[in-house]
């Protein structure tokens, strides 16, 4: 049990930033960057909630995928390109009082790449509470459903366009 609360502990503290040996922009051409510069390289969202198994109930059904489950209060949803984690306000309260408020996130947007926005909009209508917008071709050419997740989490759900937004 003291590892798993550490490993929560090590996600949440540290928000579980890795390195790597590649430039920002040489990802795509394979260009190795020098071990002196390295970049971090975000692997993991945390989201801070007052009902952790409500949430992980929802984002097990909205990404078709079960949960790590480390502790009662923390769950982790490992995806291909990082980890959308899940940890209890009053656990997070105990190890960094005053740090997080839950349920009153305004500013950011889990974006998750799928193969099929429509198709998805489809399987989502009933589970989602909070639409925010249906699917919709953006300027910039993907084609995204935006949508609140129980907490008020914005999440969007896209396909790249023509553009060949990764």
């Amino acid at each position: 049990m003291k590892t798993q609360i550490a490993l929560a502990l090590s996600v949440v503290l540290g928000l579980k930033i890795a390195t790597t040996n590649l430039k920002p922009n040489a990802i795509a051409s394979g260009q190795s960057r020098s071990t002196s510069n390295q970049a971090p390289v975000l692997v993991n969202t945390c989201l801070i909630t007052n009902d952790v198994k409500r949430l992980a109930a929802f984002y097990t059904q909205v990404l078709q995928m079960q949960p790590h489950q480390a502790a009662d209060n923390y769950f982790e949803f490992r995806t291909s390109a990082g980890v959308l984690a899940l940890f209890a306000a009053d656990a997070q309260e105990k190890y960094i009082p005053g740090s997080a408020t839950p349920g009153q996130n305004h500013s950011a947007i889990l974006e998750f790449r799928v193969q099929d926005v429509d198709q998805e909009y489809s399987r989502l209508r009933e589970l989602v509470k909070s639409w925010v917008k249906g699917p919709t071709t953006q300027p910039w050419g993907t084609r995204s459903i935006y949508f609140r997740d129980p907490d008020g989490n914005l999440v969007d759900f896209f396909t790249p366009g023509a553009s060949g937004r990764q």
